[in-house]
């Protein structure tokens, strides 16, 4: 890849402004899905309906990464962030006002294109202001800047609505959100120089891309309860693969593609791409699961069960924090290995676990897999990253996000279709939230768990193959 110019030497105020707009959002969302039960109440509204105060941020995500970080590309990824943090302000601000859950919903959507602006930037950003030898350091602190928000989310969140209204949290949101647009303001400063910066979007393959990936993320998650046999479904698939060759062509045939789809001809990148792909998989079984297991099972407090949840931050924090430093030292092979071992180990343990299980147990599978993850994730991020040319640095970015969400997607929709079959089969036809209140639902739960994780660990394992053949090397991208 093509030389740019040196990396700022601005890099650590770079670090600040993306890292707190990382730490806002990232914390914000998982307020938002502890605060469900509470909007429920309030609106009236039964739970599947209010799961859309999340569902509708993850298919605006899903669906925009890529045309908005191509975007950035064109206009200025600076510029981006720095619109970003404006709208993802005004989007909590109105959450907090909303007066019904129509206009709660509209807040939401506005909220959430302001957290996709600054997810498709904000990579780009920090790898073009770090030089490459320092890319490892970079993404790790990233990383490190979404476990504490992850971590504070559940934690904060579960103290403050003992005393607070969900919509003042909101509103205070908003505020703290205020502050991080003055971190990002005085930190960026001015757009820096654009030269070798893209100068043409490629506005039909941005609007496939969009098309496919919702299309994808609605047919895995099926948030209307369809069935995976339905016609609605099958057709949803169906359309799907039409729009990942329409894309596919398309893309190839642009002298400026959206992304170019020839960088699946270099080897390393291609291996990270399915690494992360495969293995965020596998690891989101925890914290879909886990949840579910703590409240409806063990039948913890909320805030304990938080508590437990956020130590696979702390366990993440201390994985990317080690993996950044390794990957810059000798490249991504050794924490990309090391964190998916780390990672079967901690899956097979959860196979263990029953009812009457020890909650230290749980706890140290949590942790453990956050340290997997954090180990596995930066290097594996970086490679990616590396190997995209210096006018490309926003939509790759935005593509890193993309296999994280879609990972995510197929692992939770798996999980869900694993554990629901074998209690179906053993009687119990009914939603996983409703285990806690079905006289025997537990113990088919628990069958449905351990079948879950022993997949997730052949998953991890499928990743683990494909690590041993990465090189100690990763390509050298150039910064703008």
């Amino acid at each position: 890849m093509s030389q740019g110019v040196p990396a700022t030497p601005r890099k650590w105020l770079v670090f600040a402004a993306v890292g707190s707009s990382y730490f806002i959002t990232v914390m914000a969302f998982t307020f938002s899905v502890l605060a469900l039960p509470a909007i429920s109440d309030d609106f009236q509204v039964t739970l599947r309906t209010v799961g859309w105060v999340v569902i509708i941020e993850s298919l605006i995500v899903a669906g925009l990464l890529l045309p908005l970080g191509r975007l950035s590309d064109v206009v200025g990824r600076h510029r981006t962030l720095k619109v970003g943090v404006v709208v993802f302000a005004l989007g909590l601000l109105f959450s907090g006002l909303a007066t019904s859950f129509t206009l709660l919903i509209v807040a939401r959507v506005v909220a959430s294109l302001g957290n996709t602006l600054i997810q498709a930037v904000g990579t780009g950003i920090l790898v073009a202001a770090f030089p490459p030898e320092e890319r490892g350091l970079a993404l790790g602190g990233q990383t490190t800047a979404v476990a504490i928000g992850a971590a504070a989310g559940p934690l904060l969140g579960g103290l403050l609505l003992d005393v607070l209204d969900w919509q003042a949290l909101f509103i205070a949101l908003a505020g703290l959100t205020a502050v991080v647009l003055a971190v990002v303001q005085w930190a960026l400063g001015p757009e820096p120089d654009t030269n070798g910066v893209a100068t043409r979007f490629d506005a039909g393959g941005a609007a496939l891309a969009a098309l496919f990936i919702l299309m994808l993320v609605l047919t895995l998650n099926d948030p209307f309860a369809f069935g995976w046999r339905s016609p609605v479904i099958l057709g949803s698939a169906a359309a799907t693969f039409t729009l990942l060759a329409a894309f596919t062509r398309h893309e190839l045939a642009q002298e400026s593609p959206m992304l170019d789809l020839r960088l699946f001809t270099i080897g390393e990148f291609r291996r990270a791409v399915l690494i992360r792909l495969v293995a965020f998989t596998a690891s989101t079984t925890i914290m879909f699961l886990a949840p579910i297991y703590l409240l409806g099972v063990r039948e913890l407090t909320a805030r304990t069960a938080g508590a437990l949840l956020s130590l696979f931050a702390v366990g993440m924090i201390v994985g990317a924090q080690s993996s950044g430093r390794l990957y810059d030292r000798l490249g991504p092979r050794l924490p990309i290995v090391v964190g998916l071992l780390v990672q079967v180990a901690m899956l097979a343990l959860l196979v263990t676990v029953d009812e009457a299980s020890a909650v230290v147990l749980m706890a140290a599978a949590t942790l453990g897999n956050g340290l997997g993850q954090g180990l596995w994730n930066v290097p594996a991020n970086s490679v990616m990253m590396g190997s995209m040319p210096a006018d490309a640095l926003g939509v790759g970015g935005a593509f890193t996000n993309v296999t994280r969400t879609v990972g995510n997607v197929i692992g939770q929709a798996g999980a869900t279709a694993l554990v629901a079959g074998v209690m179906s089969s053993q009687g119990f036809d009914i939603p996983l939230g409703d285990v806690a209140e079905t006289a025997g639902a537990t113990g088919a739960f628990i069958d449905g768990w351990s079948l879950t994780y022993a997949v997730s660990v052949a998953i991890t394992l499928v990743a683990l193959a494909i690590a041993l053949r990465t090189g100690n090397r990763s390509p050298t991208s150039a910064s703008v």
